[in-house]
């Protein structure tokens, strides 16, 4: 397991005053630190040594997002009425109601 391909990221903590540096796969670790590069540093050093743990204790480890497979599809509950108006506004624009929901989540 690579955990360079692990999705990273590095954000300033108002509440501690310093950057936080997170892995999106593994939601409750992260690394504080005073600068950006040192927290960015830290939660990719911490990554390495829990996968490292894992794997010693056989657990299973978070296939990282940049490797996983989608398909492109995802279904949303939506009521009724906003249904019939997305329906009405694709038929209005001539494209599916696919196309124009995506465009939308798209922000397009």
């Amino acid at each position: 397991m690579n955990v360079d391909h692990y999705t990273y990221r590095v954000t300033w903590s108002p509440e501690d005053h310093e950057f936080v540096g997170l892995c999106t796969e593994f939601p409750s670790l992260s690394w504080l630190d005073s600068s950006p590069e040192q927290a960015l540093k830290g939660i990719r050093q911490t990554v390495k040594e829990v996968v490292g743990d894992m794997k010693s204790s056989g657990e299973s480890i978070p296939i990282p997002l940049s490797e996983k497979h989608y398909s492109g599809e995802f279904r949303v509950r939506i009521p009724p009425e906003v249904h019939r108006s997305l329906a009405m506004e694709a038929a209005e624009q001539g494209i599916s109601l696919n196309r124009l929901a995506s465009a939308k989540l798209a922000g397009n």
